[in-house]
């Protein structure tokens, strides 16, 4: 493990022991603690463990001195699918604390979250009224899962996020995902919301411009260029880009997940966990916020 890792590992926990309230236990506390639960999912991500089991081993043999208890991986299957609220605090708690929290420009995109490959798993999953089959464009692939709905800052700060059956419209995800979060959009006068073609229709368009939100998306070959356009390619790199570190570093589709709770807070650890590495790379003054090179080895 690098020092940077390390550091990362400390600071977080250290954040997360004075900020979160820890659970409540009828009888011994246990012995592994929700902090140090929080930062052993995060590193679990950084450092591209898949495997419960296999994680476990690995940090029974070179992260002894970080976490002097580290339970059996039934243990802590069970305790991590029970910290989905206590994760999803830590990654508002994180995003609060930069200065990207206050950006009135935000990026909306949706991308696959595979929960299956065989007819078998589609039937008898208990996933099933949940996950069902969607279609990826950008990949041209049909898939059986669930789609992440993600709204960040550029740097790909975390704002919010949702998990929904890929058959549902986008548009109706997003709005009601506004709906739960009314207070942010208030927060934020004069918010721009930057999306691709999928989020396209005049009454969704009306509907965010009532809650005080302008939309940037690409023009269709039929309508006259939309204000802006042309500097949404540049922006589609960024979410792109955002994308590609929950996928290709964070391995958000090897997730593991079989159940409802299960896919849901392992998809939650892998935004905290970048979500983390901004923090963190902001708090250092590093270059590229976004950045796992340091963490990831």
């Amino acid at each position: 493990m690098t020092n940077d890792l390390d550091i990362l590992l400390t600071a977080l926990y250290v954040k997360v022991d004075d900020e979160l309230e820890a659970s409540r236990w009828m009888g011994r506390p246990p012995q592994l603690t929700d902090a140090e639960l929080v930062t052993l999912a995060v590193a679990q991500a950084l450092l591209g463990f898949h495997s419960e089991t296999r994680w476990l081993r690995y940090a029974h043999t070179h992260l002894a001195a970080m976490f002097p208890y580290l339970p059996q991986q039934s243990g802590y299957n069970k305790r991590l699918k029970a910290a989905l609220p206590l994760v999803k605090k830590a990654i508002r708690m994180l995003a609060v604390d930069t200065d990207f929290w206050f950006d009135n420009h935000w990026i909306v995109d949706s991308t696959p979250v595979p929960c299956g490959m065989s007819r078998p798993t589609a039937i008898r999953s208990e996933m099933v009224g949940w996950a069902g089959y969607g279609y990826c464009a950008s990949h041209s692939r049909f898939f059986w899962g669930l789609r992440l709905y993600l709204v960040c800052t550029p740097v790909g700060m975390p704002i919010l996020w949702a998990l929904a059956n890929p058959k549902m419209d986008e548009r109706e995800v997003l709005q009601s995902m506004l709906d739960v979060e009314a207070d942010l959009v208030t927060d934020r006068p004069g918010l721009l919301l930057i999306s691709d073609k999928g989020f396209a229709s005049k009454e969704f368009e009306n509907d965010l411009a009532m809650r005080g939100i302008e939309l940037l998306r690409p023009s269709f070959k039929r309508e006259k260029k939309r204000k802006g356009e042309r500097l949404l390619k540049s922006v589609r790199q960024l979410i792109e880009s955002v994308n590609d570190t929950l996928k290709g570093q964070l391995g958000l589709e090897q997730h593991g997940g079989r159940t409802h709770e299960g896919v849901a807070v392992r998809v939650a650890q892998r935004i905290l966990a970048m979500a983390a590495t901004i923090w963190h790379n902001h708090k250092a003054g590093a270059p590229i916020m976004r950045s796992l090179i340091a963490f990831d080895h």
